[in-house]
C-alpha cells in the first residue's frame, strides 16, 4: 500500500499550518496620499471609517477571528491598539463586523 493512502486526510475545517502563523508586528500603515478635493465633508468622513473598519477587519482574521459573533467591541478594540490606530466607535465596530459578516 502507499505510504500517501497511510496518512490521514485533515478535515475540511481543519489547519493544515505546522504551528501558529504570529501577527506581522510592527503594523506599517501604506504612504498617504491626499483624498481628492471638492466633495462633502460627509464623504471624507465615511471614507476614511471605511478604510480603518477595513483595517481592522483584517488585523482581526489575523488574529485568527473569523466570525462575526466572535468580533466584540472590546475585541475591536483591542485589535486596533496592537495595530496602532485610535479606538473606534461603535459605528466602526459594526462596520467592522458588517464586513466579516458580507465577504463570506
Amino acid at each position: 500500500m502507499p505510504a500517501a493512502a497511510l496518512t490521514p486526510k485533515p478535515l475540511p475545517t481543519q489547519s493544515t499550518v505546522q504551528h501558529p502563523l504570529p501577527l506581522d508586528l510592527p503594523y506599517a500603515p501604506v504612504e498617504k496620499r491626499p483624498l481628492p478635493a471638492g466633495r462633502p465633508r460627509e464623504w471624507y468622513l465615511t471614507h476614511n471609517r471605511r478604510l480603518k473598519a477595513m483595517r481592522l477587519a483584517i488585523a482581526l482574521l489575523d488574529l485568527g477571528v473569523h466570525v462575526p459573533d466572535q468580533a466584540r467591541n472590546d475585541t475591536i478594540r483591542g485589535a486596533a491598539e496592537l495595530i496602532g490606530v485610535r479606538p473606534p466607535s461603535d459605528t466602526t465596530c459594526d462596520m467592522v463586523r458588517a464586513l466579516m459578516r458580507y465577504s463570506r
